[in-house]
């Protein structure tokens, strides 16, 4: 799914536990302390409510069947232990049966700000509380289900709606702008441009439209889509999400909003 990675997942011993080190432990601290502060007033109400339940330690790293227990009494999702990259097969497989992939690894203290891959904390501090939410669990297991069975080129389409919605989706309910894409909720960078990035831009969220948008992972996202309100996912998923596919394919793709970088790998520009 990716070009090779210096990071190696950890596994879990016959009783799901997983042995993280002290250094690991303070990362950890670390990276929520920071983030927490940085998400402050600026977080969705669904992505707060799904953190109170999950009830995240900030002195120790979480351990997965905790998490799991929490995703099971909600919206019947589980967290599923992964390498660090796995291909997109495994990916759609995976979420068509509300199970979500976490590699279970930290980044590094010289990657602190930045990684490319998704680490623990990006998955766990960034998506897990969503999945807590009914609406936007059953967008996401729709997705799975139609990912696992689309082709090559039409995956490349839904990447973008996966992109613009659980990575990097924006929520405006009343005058408030509010985050529940978990690229945007994992990182303070992203989260402080959000809000301050003079060059970046906001349109109405429109699945087609959406899907006719180029991205680069290795950037600020020049644009962002803003959706009503949660349930608009949830009806979304109910919807011929293929039939929008073949709509994006006809019209074509818009024009990037960045500069071109040669294409390393899927992702990093599609």
């Amino acid at each position: 799914m990716g070009k090779a990675t210096k990071y190696v997942s950890k596994k879990s011993d016959e009783n799901g536990f997983i042995d993280w080190s002290e250094d690991e432990n303070q990362i950890w601290h670390d990276l929520v302390v920071r983030q927490l502060n940085c998400i402050k007033g600026k977080a969705c109400e669904e992505y707060l409510a799904g953190l109170k339940l999950l009830s995240l330690p900030t002195d120790h790293v979480p351990q997965l069947k905790n998490i799991n227990r929490v995703l099971k009494e909600t919206t019947g999702w589980e967290c599923v232990e992964v390498p660090a990259l796995i291909n997109f097969d495994r990916f759609f497989h995976l979420l068509s049966n509300k199970q979500f992939p976490v590699a279970t690894f930290l980044r590094s203290r010289d990657e602190f700000d930045y990684l490319q891959e998704p680490d623990f904390f990006h998955e766990v501090f960034g998506h897990c509380a969503m999945l807590t939410n009914p609406a936007f669990a059953e967008f996401t297991h729709a997705y799975g289900r139609l990912g696992y069975e689309a082709s090559k080129e039409d995956r490349v389409y839904l990447a973008r709606l996966y992109w613009f919605t659980v990575e990097f989706g924006l929520m405006k309910t009343t005058d408030q702008l509010t985050i529940y894409g978990g690229g945007v909720l994992s990182s303070p960078g992203e989260t402080e441009y959000v809000y301050t990035g003079r060059k970046a831009r906001y349109k109405p969220f429109e699945p087609v439209d959406v899907m006719r948008t180029p991205y680069r992972i290795d950037i600020m996202q020049p644009l962002y889509f803003v959706i009503q309100n949660i349930n608009q996912l949830y009806e979304l998923a109910q919807q011929d999400i293929m039939s929008m596919v073949q709509e994006a394919k006809v019209l074509g793709l818009h024009k990037p909003l960045f500069p071109p970088k040669k294409k390393e790998h899927l992702g990093e520009y599609v």
